[in-house]
């Protein structure tokens, strides 16, 4: 009975049936659990790909593609992350372009 009741109270919300019978709302879980998992290795590349553009759109405005920022930064020794880039390109391009300039 306890178990039925903690796999109900987890499927609220669900459609149909999958919220109020028990073996259906088990199956629904277990459904749930998976794409739960894949979805969190997911976040990371969706996560990247975005910050790539905004480093993209940043970089080009300055005359320089992706690819060649990239490449131009690490033979700078330059140890910023993709993720770090991007929030400057986003939200504070007058230090990216100070970076822009740096490796030029």
């Amino acid at each position: 009975m306890k178990r039925r009741r903690n796999v109900l109270r987890q499927t609220k919300g669900f459609r149909f049936g999958r919220k109020s019978k028990e073996r259906a709302a088990r199956e629904a879980l277990l459904h749930a659990g998976v794409h739960a998992f894949n979805d969190r290795r997911k976040k990371k590349r969706n996560f990247r790909k975005l910050w790539q553009i905004k480093i993209n759109a940043a970089s080009r405005e300055n005359g320089v593609s992706y690819s060649q920022l990239i490449g131009r930064l690490k033979k700078a020794k330059i140890g910023l992350n993709r993720k770090m880039l991007a929030n400057l390109a986003e939200h504070k391009p007058e230090i990216f372009k100070e970076i822009m300039e740096k490796i030029k």
